[in-house]
C-alpha cells in the first residue's frame, strides 16, 4: 500500500508498496484510493511550511483504474469512478505545491493522477503518458475530460485523447503535458527540490487560488457519475 517519507518540509507520496517489485502497477483498487487520501490526511495535520511530492518505484508511476476489480463488479461503476473523482478534487485544490516525480508509466487514471498535480517532472529516457481509453473502447467521465481538457493544451488534450498517444518525457515537456524532463535518478531529487522551493506557500490562501484557477473542472469532477448520462463501455 502507499506510504509516506519526508525531505525537510516536502512530503513524499509514494504510490506503492516500499518493498514493491519492478512491475508493480499501482492501480486504484477502493482500498489504495482509501490509503492515499488517509495519508494526505496526515500531511494536511503537520503545522508548519510544506509541499507534497507524489512518485512510485519501478516501472509504473501507477497504471490507472484497476480493471479487475472494476470488471467484478460492474453494479459499483459509477461508484467507483466517483471515488476516483476524490483523488484529483482533492489534487487540484490540495493547501500546498504539488509536484509529481513521474518515474515510470503513467497511463489513463494515472495519467490524469499526474495531470492533477501543480507540476510534474518525468523522466527523459523511457515512460509514457498515455490516455488509452480510445483504443479500449473506454469513455472518459465529464470529469476526466474537463481535468484533461483544462489542465492541457487543448490541441494536446485532443491528440492524447482521441488518438492514445504514447508520450515519452521529452515529448511531454514539449506537448506542455509536463514541466521538465530529467535523466532517471534525478526525477525525484529535482522534484523535492522544486517543492522545497515552495513550502512557504502553503495555507488556505494557496487552497483558494487553485480552487479559483480550477473552477469548472472541480465542478465537473463533483457532478456525481450516474448522473451525467455515463455509459461504462459505450454500452
Amino acid at each position: 500500500m502507499p506510504y509516506l517519507e519526508r525531505n525537510g518540509d516536502v512530503h513524499i507520496l509514494f504510490l506503492g508498496d516500499k518493498d514493491g517489485a519492478e512491475n508493480v502497477e499501482n492501480r486504484f483498487h477502493p482500498d489504495w484510493i482509501e490509503k492515499i487520501h488517509a495519508l494526505l490526511d496526515e500531511v494536511e495535520a503537520i503545522d508548519g511550511p510544506a509541499a507534497l511530492v507524489t512518485t512510485a518505484t519501478g516501472k509504473f508511476f501507477t497504471n490507472g483504474l484497476d480493471t479487475d476489480w472494476l470488471f467484478a463488479n460492474l453494479d459499483n461503476v459509477t461508484w467507483y469512478l466517483d471515488r476516483v473523482h476524490t483523488l484529483y478534487t482533492r489534487l487540484l485544490a490540495f493547501p500546498m505545491a504539488t509536484i509529481a516525480a513521474v518515474q515510470g508509466h503513467a497511463f489513463g487514471a494515472g495519467a490524469m493522477l499526474a495531470t492533477a498535480h501543480d507540476f510534474r517532472v518525468v523522466r527523459a529516457d523511457r515512460g509514457f503518458y498515455c490516455l488509452p481509453e480510445v483504443n479500449l473502447n473506454m469513455p472518459f467521465t465529464v470529469g476526466m475530460s474537463a481535468l484533461v481538457t483544462g489542465r492541457l493544451p487543448k490541441q494536446t488534450a485532443v491528440e492524447a485523447m482521441t488518438t492514445g498517444r504514447r508520450y515519452g518525457g521529452v515529448d511531454a515537456v514539449a506537448s506542455g503535458i509536463a514541466d521538465v524532463a530529467v535523466a532517471e535518478d534525478q526525477v525525484l531529487t529535482s522534484a523535492v527540490e522544486r517543492a522545497a522551493a515552495l513550502t512557504s506557500t502553503r495555507g488556505k490562501n494557496l487552497a483558494g487560488i487553485k480552487a479559483g484557477i480550477h473552477t469548472d473542472v472541480l465542478a465537473a469532477l463533483n457532478i456525481p457519475t450516474g448522473e451525467s448520462n455515463f455509459s461504462f463501455g459505450n454500452q
